[in-house]
């Protein structure tokens, strides 16, 4: 479902190797073994020709790696690394330079161990559509890997359409073209044609209060309505950020009655209606709620009745409960830690947020409903483009259930998908009737190849930035320590909760995000620098001779604020002073807080392990797994730790209270 992961992933990146050791020559089709110790870098040296495509794999036999591509003058073009600490790390690429390519090897957390190197494919980027889609698809192709289907869609019909890969491991079953498979949140889209279809019959407004058919929901100050829901607006919590919270993970048999048990107990809403757009499956869900109440029926039947039957979807079902059996559809899978794959359930509560298995032609059908509406009218298809006007003036990009944007100068309305295991990508182009439908039952799918797929073969429409020269990034200065000393110190990402540090010693600046190794920094201007061997960059925002309070981080087409965080290094007697058991009303849950060493740490009956909290500013904290991005202590009057609030992205400010039976 989306889960709010992104600045973790773009962390993640921020991993230069060491120097580099010398050169191992590596050729197609011969396995190199290679042995790391915790400070060993090792570098492959592959002689390539411009537009070639190589898929590989590292196979971590007794060591967790990280591979970085480099490409003739130095710049690091790839990385990979995935959730497997052993078993095979898949790669691929397309060279632009002709000339030695470097593929550098290094251990995660400073392991040491084993692993074999074997290019699978060296090969020229393939020119035909179809063969670009069969390379793009190179690692999740075979009968030992969970795989999927390429289709595209023009006209309303299925025009080339490719499976790949095994839809069952267990039984042996290849994914084929028919293949049923859980789109996740692309199922989004049909739940809002579901209410913007019953608007046009009269049975309800979009504009109208939720609790006209909700009413067991609290009131607030401002009525949240079905449109607010239904453009990620409302103000209420994230169900799959919140429940975590209470330990609940994301296999876990969650009804989904707690959606609205969530949204009662919140005493007060995030943000504003209608002021903020904030990704959140809570409404989408309630919003299936209301179909059922409007209809009298349950919405997957209401909508096989008055969307999928209609549109001649008959291969499209929506599954109901966890563990309902959906005849010919495909198993998900996600990774061990010791490699192979294992078998996921399906998210439980999820429908209306998610949930739908469907086919590629049955998607085909439903893309045709775009350009020739057959299902509803025009009017109702102009709805579902219609996209909001904030209270601050500004309009949001995403419409009812649709991602409004363009890619290579096309207009396009797109959605992505991920349940437990299951990836999915739609992508429409009303300019040319024609789109994109790529699904996988592989969690580690790479996301990149519905793009590449709409390149491949939508090329000769495209327009705009594609063939504009990059520009030239000039070369390193000389910045006096002074005025890099302003940059020295602690910042925050901007509404993440995530921390990173910019540090100077001598002639060397580097930095270092929480978790993850020391990054040199390249200088550029005297306020922009590199990170070495990384496609990223940090501009300090100066202010005279003062320490700079804040920074902009760029990275993969996104810029984050970076805010200077004040130095806080609490003293072990200090940290005693938040040592106690809280309870949150809302999420009916006990953390306790206990020292150890010079530590904070929460622990909690049901999370898998204690979470340890980092200073981030006095009373603030941030904590080592996702659902405890910030933690922030209260005091009361006279000075005491009274409670804290947590937050963690998409949900904000969950209270917990001490306990005062449970002593300090």
């Amino acid at each position: 479902m989306n889960r709010l992961r992104r600045l973790v992933a773009v962390l993640s990146l921020i991993v230069a190797p060491a120097a580099l050791a010398q050169d191992v020559a590596v050729e197609r089709g011969v396995p190199v073994s290679g042995t790391l110790g915790p400070a060993d870098t090792l570098s492959y040296a592959i002689e390539l020709d411009s537009a070639t495509f190589v898929y590989g794999t590292a196979d971590q036999q007794t060591v967790d790696v990280v591979l970085a591509l480099f490409d003739p003058e130095g710049e690091r073009v790839g990385f990979w690394r995935d959730a497997s600490d052993r078993g095979p790390e898949r790669f691929q690429f397309d060279t632009e330079a002709a000339g030695l390519h470097r593929l550098v090897v290094t251990p995660v957390s400073e392991q040491s161990g084993d692993f074999v190197l074997l290019l699978q494919r060296v090969e020229p980027v393939a020119t035909d559509p179809e063969d670009r889609v069969r390379q793009l698809m190179a690692p999740f192709s075979g009968t030992g890997t969970p795989g999927g289907v390429v289709a595209v869609i023009r006209d309303g019909r299925v025009a080339f359409a490719e499976a790949f890969g095994m839809a069952n491991l267990t039984h042996g079953i290849p994914f084929t073209v028919e293949t049923r498979t859980n789109i996740g949140s692309v199922s989004k889209q049909f739940t809002a044609f579901g209410l913007a279809l019953l608007e046009s019959r009269g049975e309800l407004s979009l504009d109208d209060d939720v609790r006209d058919y909700l009413p067991e929901l609290p009131p607030f100050d401002q009525p949240v309505t079905i449109r607010n829901l239904l453009n990620h607006t409302g103000g209420y919590r994230e169900l799959y950020n919140t429940v975590p919270m209470a330990g609940w993970r994301g296999e876990d048999a969650l009804e989904r009655d707690e959606a609205i048990r969530i949204v009662q107990r919140q005493d007060a809403l995030q943000t504003a209606p209608g002021s903020e757009f904030n990704y959140n499956n809570t409404g989408y869900i309630l919003v299936a709620t209301i179909v059922e109440r409007v209809t009298g029926q349950a919405f997957p039947e209401w909508m096989l009745a008055n969307v999928f039957g209609p549109l001649g979807m008959e291969r499209t079902v929506i599954k109901s409960y966890q563990g309902e059996v959906i005849p010919n559809s495909a198993q998900g899978y996600v990774r061990t830690e010791d490699g192979p794959f294992r078998e996921a359930r399906d998210l439980a509560a999820s429908y209306g947020a998610g949930g739908i298995y469907t086919t590629v032609g049955d998607l085909a059908r439903w893309l045709g409903n775009f350009g020739d509406p057959t299902v509803g009218d025009s009017a109702v298809m102009a709805r579902m483009v219609e996209r909001p006007v904030l209270a601050s003036g500004d309009t949001g990009s995403y419409a009812l259930g649709l991602g409004i944007g363009e890619r290579q100068g096309m207009a396009m309305v797109s959605h992505g998908g991920a349940d437990i295991a299951h990836r999915a990508r739609l992508m429409y182009f009303p300019d040319i009737d024609a789109g994109v439908a790529v699904l996988s039952n592989d969690a580690s799918f790479n996301g990149r190849i519905p793009g590449a797929t709409v390149d491949a073969f939508f090329a000769d429409y495209q327009s705009g930035d594609e063939d504009a020269e990059a520009p030239d990034e000039g070369a390193a200065v000389t910045v006096a320590p002074e005025v890099i000393d302003r940059y020295v110190g602690r910042y925050e990402f901007e509404g993440i909760g995530l921390l990173i540090t910019y540090t100077r010693d001598g002639d060397r600046f580097w930095a270092q995000a929480t978790g993850q190794p020391e990054i040199d920094l390249i200088a550029r201007s005297d306020s922009t620098f590199d990170y070495q061997g990384v496609v990223a960059t940090v501009t300090f925002h100066a202010n005279g001779s003062e320490p700079v309070e804040s920074a902009t981080h760029e990275q993969g087409g996104q810029s984050i604020t970076l805010n200077r965080l004040p130095p806080w290094a609490p003293s072990a007697e200090e940290l005693q002073a938040y040592r106690g058991r809280y309870f949150s009303a809302e999420l009916e849950t006990f953390y306790t807080i206990v020292v150890e060493d010079t530590t904070l740490m929460v622990q909690s009956r049901r999370f898998a392990d204690d979470v340890a909290l980092t200073p981030k500013a006095e009373d603030v904290f941030t904590g080592g797994a996702f659902f405890l991005g910030e933690v922030e202590f209260t005091r009361g009057d006279d000075g005491t730790v009274g409670g804290f609030l947590v937050s963690n992205g998409r949900t904000r400010g969950v209270v917990f209270s001490r306990d005062p039976t449970a002593g300090p």
